[in-house]
């Protein structure tokens, strides 16, 4: 077997593809959660409990909206989404806002300091490092990004 694939022949390339779908629609979802509740000066928690839920929505909007196009009803479509990005989505934002909780001072920076970007933007890169192998094992098993195959 080649070491690029894994059952069903998954390839390394289809995970970062996946990946960086997901990546897409929670970095669209966390970064206006973040802005919107930094700008509005609320605090860490209410923050990120923002952040999260808009990654979460964003996510699943993109693979829900590519379903639908596709011809599938609302109800089946947010099925797959559900089945296709949940565990990508929820192992992103775990490391995503790991790192952001951890960097010193992250959590207190402003729209305007460059730590706050910094650390916004190396969450998603270690992130998409973390969640690749876990959509690459997943797809190679029929799960995750794999169900919506089907519908492209």
């Amino acid at each position: 077997m080649d070491h690029n694939t894994h059952q069903h022949g998954t390839t390394w390339a289809t995970a970062m593809r996946a990946t960086l779908h997901c990546l897409t629609g929670c970095a669209v979802g966390e970064i206006l959660g973040m802005v919107i509740g930094t700008a509005l000066m609320w605090g860490n928690v209410p923050t990120m409990v923002l952040a999260i839920a808009l990654a979460f929505v964003f996510g699943y909007s993109f693979t829900l909206f590519a379903v639908v196009r596709a011809g599938v009803s609302m109800k089946a479509a947010v099925k797959v989404a559900l089945a296709a990005d949940t565990v990508s989505i929820a192992v992103m934002e775990l490391v995503d806002n790991g790192i952001i909780a951890l960097v010193p001072g992250a959590m207190d920076a402003h729209l305007s300091d460059g730590l706050f970007w910094y650390a916004l933007l190396g969450g998603f890169a270690v992130a998409f490092l973390i969640t690749t192998p876990v959509n690459k094992w997943m797809i190679g098993r029929g799960k995750g990004h794999a169900v919506v195959h089907a519908y492209h």
